[in-house]
C-alpha cells in the first residue's frame, strides 16, 4: 500500500474506532493505542500531499535538534515559530520555570541526542564533552557494527522530564541495517494525526536520509 494511503486509512481508523479522552490542553482527543505504518524511502521522501506539511520548518528544526539547541528564539529568528508558545514568558511562568530566561526550553530533544546525562543549566551554557553523544554513538555504531541491535537514540530521560518545557512526543527511535541499507523505526508516545505526524515522518526520514549519507549507505524504510 502506497505511503500516503496508509496514512490516510489511520486518520479514518482513529476517526471510526478511536476513544474520546481528555486532556491536559482540555480539548480533547479521539485516541487509539499504538498503530505503526511503514513508508518506503527508496527513491522517494514520505512527504504527505493531503496536509501541506511546513517544509522548511522540518529542516530548520531538526538541525535545531542536532545541533543540541534548546533556544526556541533561534528557531523564531529563521522564521520558524513551531516551539515560541512552548518557550514564551507566560508558558514558561506557568509551568514554574521563572527564573529561566524567554525561549529556554530547558533539556529538550536537542540536549537529549547530543548531552544525555549531562546536567541541564540553561540554554546558554557549553555542553561540549558532557553526557552522552547519542547521535555520534548512533553513526559510529552503524559504520563499525552495523548489525547491532542496540542503535538507539532516546529523547525520553525520566530524570529531566520535569526541566522540559514540554516532554518529547518523539521520545526513541532506532535504526537498522540490511543489505546496504538504513531503516529507521520511531516510536511516538503521543502524536496529533493532522498536526504533528506529517512533520514527524518528514523529519525522521530526513534524518534517515543524512544518517545514511554519512555512513555510505542507501535508504531503506521509516516505520
Amino acid at each position: 500500500e502506497p505511503g500516503e494511503a496508509q496514512y490516510l486509512r489511520q486518520v479514518q481508523h482513529i476517526l471510526e474506532h478511536g476513544h474520546r479522552k481528555e486532556d491536559r490542553t482540555g480539548i480533547g482527543t479521539i485516541s487509539v493505542f499504538g498503530m505503526q505504518a511503514r513508508y518506503s524511502l527508496r527513491d522517494q521522501f514520505p512527504l504527505l500531499t493531503t496536509k501541506k506539511v511546513f517544509w522548511k520548518g522540518v529542516l530548520e528544526e531538526l538541525l535545531w535538534f542536532i545541533k543540541g539547541s534548546t533556544n526556541a528564539k533561534e528557531l523564531s529568528a529563521k522564521g520558524v515559530k513551531i516551539w515560541d508558545a512552548n518557550g514564551s514568558r507566560e508558558f514558561l511562568d506557568k509551568q514554574g520555570f521563572s527564573n529561566r530566561e524567554e525561549g529556554d526550553l530547558g533539556p529538550v530533544y536537542g540536549f537529549q541526542w547530543r548531552h544525555f546525562g549531562a546536567e541541564y543549566k540553561d540554554m546558554h551554557t557549553d555542553y561540549s564533552n558532557q553526557g552522552i553523544d547519542q547521535l555520534q554513538k548512533v553513526i559510529e555504531t552503524i559504520k563499525t557494527n552495523p548489525d547491532d541491535r542496540r542503535i538507539i537514540m532516546s529523547a525520553w530521560n525520566p530524570k529531566d522530564i520535569s526541566l522540559m518545557a514540554l516532554p518529547p512526543c518523539h521520545a526513541l527511535c532506532q535504526f537498522y541495517v540490511l543489505n546496504g541499507e538504513l531503516s529507521c523505526q520511531l516510536y511516538q508516545r503521543s502524536g496529533d494525526m493532522g498536526l504533528g505526524v506529517p512533520f514527524n515522518i518528514a523529519s525522521y526520514s530526513l534524518l534517515t536520509y543524512m544518517i545514511a549519507h554519512v555512513t555510505g549507505l542507501k535508504v531503506g524504510h521509516l516505520i
